[in-house]
């Protein structure tokens, strides 16, 4: 197996570093995850384990703010075509990925789609955004009952400087209901984006 050198960060290094990212300089790494994760989806790939951790960000001239961010391990993904070694482990009830990440459905053991990904997209953008989970809990295990149960926190609660157009694309990725959920990750990115052409963010 042959794949490129990456040479760059972890998101989750510069977050450590650098603390919440600015929303100008978080959008477009935002979008680009998002137009990543659509060509994956296209190919009827879950990725299932998007985290910090799992998103480099590579120096690039041509790319704001001088870098462009890529989904990397996609050592859980799978196509949704399961093959039966999949379908058994999913039906002796084994929860596979990162339990702060992971979308309702995928910690019900349910099938998952591309929205399980957008779901956990709307939680690391949401922690980018602010350096916080939107669901509190003193181990993992509560904040996986905390997403079961309660509506995750609104992004201005927690940093009330931040756009409210931002604050509604997050809460409709992290809708508790798939179908609430945008339908697709090139639709999540054009919410962003539509919202930074209309000069939302021009601001910040």
């Amino acid at each position: 197996l042959v794949m490129p050198y990456l040479a760059g960060e972890l998101l989750s290094d510069r977050e450590v570093r650098q603390g919440a990212l600015p929303v100008d300089f978080g959008v477009p790494l935002l979008s680009q995850m998002c137009r990543g994760l659509q060509h994956a989806h296209d190919l009827q790939i879950v990725h299932r384990d998007l985290k910090p951790e799992n998103v480099m960000l590579v120096p690039d001239d041509k790319s704001p703010g001088n870098v462009r961010a890529v989904i990397m391990d996609f050592g859980l993904a799978k196509e949704r075509r399961q093959e039966p070694e999949v379908a058994k482990l999913t039906a002796t009830g084994i929860v596979l990925g990162t339990p702060e990440f992971m979308s309702p459905e995928q910690i019900r053991g349910k099938t998952l789609d591309n929205r399980s990904d957008i779901y956990a997209l709307g939680i690391l953008a949401f922690e980018m955004f602010t350096g916080q989970l939107p669901f509190q809990g003193r181990n993992a295990q509560e904040m996986m009952i905390a997403r079961l149960r309660g509506k995750p926190k609104l992004l201005r609660e927690v940093k009330p400087d931040l756009p409210q157009r931002l604050e509604q694309v997050l809460a409709k990725a992290m809708a508790l209901d798939p179908g609430d959920r945008y339908p697709t990750m090139t639709a999540f990115a054009e919410a962003i984006e539509g919202a930074e052409e209309s000069g939302v963010f021009a601001k910040l």
